[in-house]
């Protein structure tokens, strides 16, 4: 994987998914809040007028000079859970998230929430 310092330098650019079909584009990162590491990335999906912002995993992700790639089909990131784009993850979202992307979801040691916008 790669830093998320580094990933927050792609922001704006493409998101491609392993057929080098454009998602959207990277808007943010979250890590894991155990880790540290980054875990999703927000894209901007839509048309004008109407766009989301939808979360799409990034284990597994490979930066290219020109784009983002991850391992999710276009179809089943768009149809993930999203957020207006000036809105923020709740909490009681986050396993919804998960789940989409059938990953397991589990609260921090201490209660705390997984994912923490970078």
């Amino acid at each position: 994987m790669f830093p998320a310092e580094n990933l927050r330098d792609w922001r704006g650019e493409k998101v491609i998914d392993p057929g080098d079909n454009k998602i959207g584009d990277l808007e943010a990162v979250y890590v894991d809040t155990a880790t540290d590491e980054p875990a999703f990335a927000t894209v901007r999906v839509g048309f004008i007028g109407r766009h989301r912002l939808v979360f799409v995993p990034l284990g597994g992700a490979t930066v290219r000079p020109d784009a983002v790639r991850v391992r999710y089909d276009k179809k089943l990131v768009g149809d993930a859970p999203a957020i207006e784009l000036d809105g923020e993850l709740a909490a009681a979202d986050e396993p919804q998230i998960f789940a989409h992307y059938n990953l397991p979801y589990q609260l921090g040691a201490a209660g705390e929430r997984r994912l923490a916008r970078r």
